[in-house]
């Protein structure tokens, strides 16, 4: 402790009466105290601590931001850098204004802007500010009632301007719980039977590889990669073994997994206590995309059901919430980003198979590929492997948006064509539109023409035409739609999304974003600027970013010769 004299005679000299950089203040730090409990105060725990934060007070202060840290015994720019990555995180920085007390985000990705995205934007805008916030934001997982936004926590579907006005007068802006399976029902079904065998003996760990990998279950967050060998392999590596469910599907077009939480959440979690139990698992991380608030409560319920009836230990399935970043659907961002930082993909090898959370060998699956698990075991492989068609094997559910009349998820036979889809699955085009053109795989899974609706919808059977099935989200476009305005919604898209850490991607996406907003477009320079994003990217967003690009040039140039989309 100093006394005066000394202090007097050190500040006399021009020293710092305190240490460099902001000062934390000591009401703010009582405050984040308060918000974050007795609970543990874990780095990788940031991100939680800063939802906590914002869904105490709406925004994100530097003061608290600066207290967090000190509470974390971690820089204050690393909090800083964390809390500005993600969208949903609203950062007010010194001398700036709290936003307003309530926020709507309008989809405009290219499902939602078909059905009117931007006349709904503008209406909410004229009528609502400056009282109520109004944002452009991306998919929200509900393309087949678009156009969708959020107001506050709550999704609205078919969104009309009148009717978010009466949701904000009426203060109903929190979630809605959908009507899903709860573990008692689940249970009385014959649920978790299997994992109870597969726990006692009744079922070998190799057994259990050997019949999926029979079944063929691939991966069906968009890689496909084969589900039994990656477990094999997992599983080979030393422990401790961490595994990951990735259900933060942020694709334009894709909402299949919010459709299964929505109604069986529990064929999942009984899927992934049996990888968990196959593979030597220490601990399971779900993943769960910020934009889905209803399912966020649904599992914490379901989950803290498992705990009670002994399924599951306290503490081993953990509940992580992504902050708006689809960049967090690729695996290593997504770890990045449960180890609380921002989600910027890693350089592979290594891969996180061996060098994943926490530096421990991962299993990462999607939701949907831990759905099937259980029916595989119960039914057999040759059951699954009978369901498909055109020489192709197993079901997928496909996320079906746009003009079709019965858009939504609908559990088809793995290569199934888009035309087959449509006329069988969806009550064929929607009144007035004729079939032009569709997204076989969503956003970065490329375009095709009506004239090649024939050609199986499944890993491995696109490629040559510059396309994948990907998630199996197929978007489908009518006469009425311009396929360059299309292209053009989605390198929007890219753009906003990419984390910025790779140049062919960060300066890409927007560059391409460019081009196409001009009056005619210059082939050369778009396709030379693709292959160098798709050649020199880090991951998956850069390098297939630009396949719409390549199809429009090479299977729609009529579109192209009608002259660039308005910007």
């Amino acid at each position: 402790m100093w006394h005066g004299r000394q202090r007097g005679e050190i500040l006399r000299r021009g020293a710092r009466p305190t240490p460099r950089g902001r000062q934390v203040d000591p009401s703010a730090l009582s405050e984040v105290r308060a918000v974050l409990g007795e609970g543990p105060r874990q780095r990788d725990l940031l991100i939680e601590y800063l939802h906590l934060l914002q869904d105490r007070y709406g925004y994100l202060s530097a003061p608290h931001l600066a207290a967090l840290a000190e509470e974390l015994r971690i820089p204050q720019a690393e909090v800083f850098e964390v809390a500005t990555f993600y969208a949903h995180f609203d950062v007010v920085r010194e001398g700036e204004s709290p936003p307003p007390t309530i926020t709507v985000r309008v989809c405009d990705s290219l499902s939602c802007a078909m059905a009117g995205a931007e006349k709904l934007l503008d209406e909410l805008r004229r009528t609502l500010a400056p009282r109520v916030r109004v944002l452009r934001a991306p998919c929200m997982g509900a393309c087949h009632r678009a156009p969708a936004c959020m107001a506050g926590r709550r999704r609205v579907e078919e969104a009309t301007a009148a009717r978010v006005r009466e949701l904000i007068e009426s203060g109903e802006l929190s979630p809605e719980l959908p009507p899903a399976l709860t573990f008692e029902a689940y249970r009385n079904m014959g649920g978790y039977r299997t994992l109870a065998r597969v726990r006692g003996g009744d079922v070998a760990p190799e057994q259990v590889i050997a019949t999926l990998s029979d079944g063929e279950l691939r991966g069906l967050g968009g890689a496909g990669f084969p589900t039994g060998r990656k477990w094999s392999i997992v599983r080979a590596q030393p422990a401790p073994r961490y595994l990951t469910v990735n259900a933060d599907e942020g694709e334009p077009g894709t909402f299949k997994d919010r459709h299964l939480l929505s109604t069986d959440p529990h064929r999942m979690l009984e899927g992934a206590l049996i990888a968990a139990e196959v593979v030597g698992i220490e601990r399971i991380y779900i993943y769960l995309r910020d934009e889905y608030p209803e399912l966020h409560e649904l599992l914490a319920r379901e989950i803290a059901a498992l705990e009670t009836a002994g399924v599951a230990p306290r503490g081993f399935i953990e509940l992580r919430r992504g902050a708006g970043a689809y960049i967090c659907g690729e695996e290593s961002a997504m770890i990045e980003s449960i180890e609380g930082r921002r989600g910027l993909p890693r350089h592979r090898p290594p891969y996180v198979a061996s060098v994943g959370l926490f530096g421990r060998p991962t299993l990462v699956n999607n939701v949907e590929t831990l759905w099937w698990v259980r029916d595989i075991l119960e039914k057999g492989p040759d059951w699954f492997t009978a369901q498909g068609r055109h020489g192709r094997k197993g079901l997928r559910h496909f996320s079906v948006s746009g003009r079709v009349r019965e858009p939504g998820v609908k559990l088809a036979p793995a290569g199934i064509t888009a035309r087959e889809l449509i006329d069988e699955f969806c009550g064929g085009m929607a009144e007035g539109h004729e079939f032009r053109a569709y997204l076989p795989g969503g956003a970065s899974g490329g375009m095709l023409p009506a004239s090649m609706a024939d050609i199986p919808l499944d890993f491995g059977t696109l490629e040559e035409h510059g396309c994948f099935v990907g998630s199996h989200a197929v978007i489908v476009l009518s006469q009425k739609d311009d396929p360059v305005a299309a292209v053009l919604n989605l390198m929007r898209f890219f753009e906003d999304e990419s984390c910025g850490q790779c140049t062919p991607c960060r300066a890409g996406t927007e560059k391409a974003v460019r081009l196409l907003s001009e009056g005619a477009l210059d082939e050369t320079r778009l396709l030379d600027l693709v292959a160098v994003m798709s050649d020199a990217s880090i991951c998956g967003l850069g390098q297939a970013a630009g396949n719409p690009i390549r199809c429009l040039f090479r299977f729609f140039p009529e579109a192209v010769r009608a002259g660039g989309a308005q910007s």
